[in-house]
This record gives structure tokens, sequence and C-alpha cells, in this order.
């Protein structure tokens, strides 16, 4: 079945936006705004897209290859031309960015609008309903779990590579009162294709539990916490996930053992509640790529042999002249406050003890020069600078289930 005609607009300028809108672009009916505000990017992309197309290399997980060729109708940075008349709403671009896109659309924001995190990582929905909240109740709010795609951006505003596709995603959807031209879900699915598969989850906390910033931070930990001495790298910057040692990869499977027991006291306290979806993240790597994984012996291993991840390094920088490590980067500035903050923030609620969350974010609010914890409770002077719950006023399981 064809799509009614759709508009939608993406917001951002990253990997995610560029392949989102290369792919959508490409299909009938749909038509396709980009509205990114960082810097000068919006006109350096319209500029570009007027003698160029954007090209979306694919390499499909049984090792194919195919291409689309495609165009966005524009690229603005004024969301006044953006928002009115769209469909859906696409952020793709990091959560620490979240607050400045919604302030941006909510003038312009009509009912009956789909509004999508890919990903909205932990938090986006207390963020979405805090901030939109005169319009909010006729809008549906939907958040992936993760990226549907491994992709990287080769040639701004030209090219685009998508390296692997997710199996599935789970999806957290509050419907909310509109009307839309197609249930959220399924027109999204439309959009991205036959993969990843769209499952929705039962309740919106699993996909906040679930959210894949619990990854980045136990590796950094790990490996520039415990594993280095402080010099220049003189052999480069490391593999990220296939530089997955021992220590870095039990690091990852206790957080994500808190992560799991988070979601059976749940369930337990609320025992109609099915958090079931909530899984341990070396499940999830096996399930999503599945394909793309040569050993799955262990989570170690699944990291390091997954295809998927080729080539992708630790985020470094240059310091007089030297390689050191980039703690600016989003595994850190993003991925704590907008991630492993909010899943301790909902752990703490339920009463859920989680030693190993706790030294890594101690270690990274050092880093950042924020205070979140006081020993191993949120109660930080800058928490409203987090997405936790704590930081929107919510108290309760009840409070958080009647969102």
């Amino acid at each position: 079945m064809s799509l009614p005609a759709i508009k939608i607009l993406v917001c951002g300028g990253g990997n995610g936006a560029h392949t989102l809108a290369g792919i959508a672009a490409a299909i009938p009916n749909v038509e396709v705004r980009v509205l990114t505000l960082f810097a000068d990017e919006a006109d350096k992309w319209s500029k570009i897209l007027e003698s160029n197309v954007l090209v979306v290399s694919i390499t499909y997980n049984n090792g194919t290859t195919a291409e689309i060729l495609s165009k966005p109708k524009l690229v603005t940075k004024d969301p006044a031309i953006a928002v009115p008349g769209i469909d859906i709403i696409f952020f793709t671009v990091p959560a620490f960015a979240h607050q400045q896109y919604f302030h941006a659309i909510l003038p312009f924001l009509e009912p009956n609008v789909i509004i999508a995190g890919l990903p909205g990582q932990a938090g986006f929905e207390f963020q979405a309903i805090s901030t939109l909240k005169n319009v909010v109740d006729k809008c549906a709010i939907l958040n992936c779990e993760s990226l549907p795609w491994a992709c990287r951006l080769l040639e701004f505003g030209k090219k685009v590579q998508i390296q692997g596709f997710k199996e599935s995603l789970s999806t957290s959807l509050i419907m909310g009162h509109g009307k839309y031209k197609l249930p959220p879900l399924e027109l999204i699915q439309k959009i991205l294709g036959e993969r990843p598969k769209l499952v929705k989850t039962k309740n919106y906390l699993a996909v906040n539990l679930m959210a894949k910033s619990i990854v980045h931070p136990p590796i950094m930990y790990g490996k520039w916490c415990l594993d280095w001495d402080g010099e220049p790298l003189k052999l480069g910057a490391p593999l990220f996930y296939q530089g997955v040692d021992d220590v870095q990869a039990d690091l990852l499977s206790k957080v994500s053992d808190e992560v799991v027991n988070t979601s059976k006291k749940i369930q337990e306290i609320r025992p109609e509640l099915d958090m079931s979806e909530v899984i341990h993240i070396f499940d999830w790597f096996t399930i999503n790529y599945r394909d793309q994984i040569s050993d799955s012996s262990n989570l170690k291993m699944a990291m390091r042999t997954n295809k998927a991840y080729n080539g992708l390094l630790h985020p470094t920088r240059k310091e007089n002249g030297n390689l050191v490590p980039d703690f600016s980067y989003r595994y850190i500035t993003e991925d704590v406050p907008f991630g492993l903050v909010v899943i301790k923030g909902i752990a703490e609620i339920v009463g859920v003890e989680t030693p190993t969350m706790d030294k890594i974010i101690n270690w990274a609010q050092d880093i950042l020069g924020r205070e979140f914890l006081v020993g191993s409770e949120l109660k930080g002077k800058d928490l409203k600078c987090t997405r936790s719950p704590q930081a929107f006023g919510f108290k309760t399981l009840e409070e958080l289930l009647n969102v």
C-alpha cells in the first residue's frame, strides 16, 4: 500500500539526519524538510543541494550494496518555514540539543503531529511533555531505543553510508489524542522500510531503560579511568567497540545487570506491567546484530567481531600537538546526563542500588565539572541539567506511569 501524502521534518544535520532525509526523500508522496539550527549548516547544505543529490550508500547485512539518490525539498534553520503542515517531526540530534529544538518548533507546532525521537534517548518523554505541554496532548510521542542503522557521514550534504541495519528496534508510543494519517508506528515503519522492525513496547519505561546510552560510558570509564596512564596516545586512537577488553565488557555487563534489576523491581511493584522487553545488553547485541557478529560466545567477543562497528575509534583530540582522549565527545557529555543519570533516576525511585553506574557517573561528573550524584544519591546541584525523572519533579513510580 502506498503512503498518503506525508510531510516529514528531520531535525539535525549529522549522520542520522542525512540518512533519514536521504531514505525518506526517495519515497513517493513523502516531502522531506530538514531543520538544522547549528551554526550555518542549513545554508551550507542548501547550497550543496543546488547542484548535488544526496547519496545514501548502503551495505546490507548480507553484504550486498546499493545506493539511494534523492533530495530533501528544503533545508532551513527557520522553524517558521519548516514546521507548518508537518505530519511527523523526527529528532535525530543529540539529546543535549533536544531542548533547543523543542523551543524552536513550539510556536509553530500544530495538533495531530507525531514527534519521534530517533533515538529519543532516556528522558525524551519527560522533556517533550514538559516543554510542549500546551499542544502535546494532541500529538503522539514516539521514542526509538537507538538509531535504526550504523551509519556515518562521508561528505556533508552529499553522501552518507549505512554500514548495517538493526534487526529490530524497541519503540515506545504515547498516543495522545491526535488524528494521524496512519497509526504512528505503522507510518514510521513505512518510512524506514523493512528493517529494522519497530516493536512497540508495553510501556515507555522499557525504552528508557533500554537506551543505548548505557554502552559508551562504561567503555570510556574502563579505558580512560582504569587503563590510561595520562600520557599522549603514541599509537593513535584505539578501536572503540572492537577494542573492548575483559574489564570494559564486565563493566558494561554490570551496568546492564543493574538495568535489568530495575525492570524486575518495577514489575515486582506493579505485577500487571510487562517489563520483559528489558533485556541484558549481550542479548540485545546478539539479537540486533545476529548477521554481523562472527563470535557471540560472550559480550566482549560479540562487540569485537561486530562488522557494523568496523574501524570505529575512541574519540580523541589534539592537545599541544599530542593525541589525547576527547572527553567533550557525546559519549560523556550526552550519554551520562541524558542517559545513565536518567536510568539511575528510575532505579533510585524504585529502590534499586546501582554501584557500577554510580562510580561511572561520579567519574564522568568530575570530568564535566558537574554534580549530579552526592555519594550514591541523585541530589546534586546540577541535576536540573539532566533528564532524570527527578529533574522534572517525579518522585514515585505511580507518577512515572501516569505520564
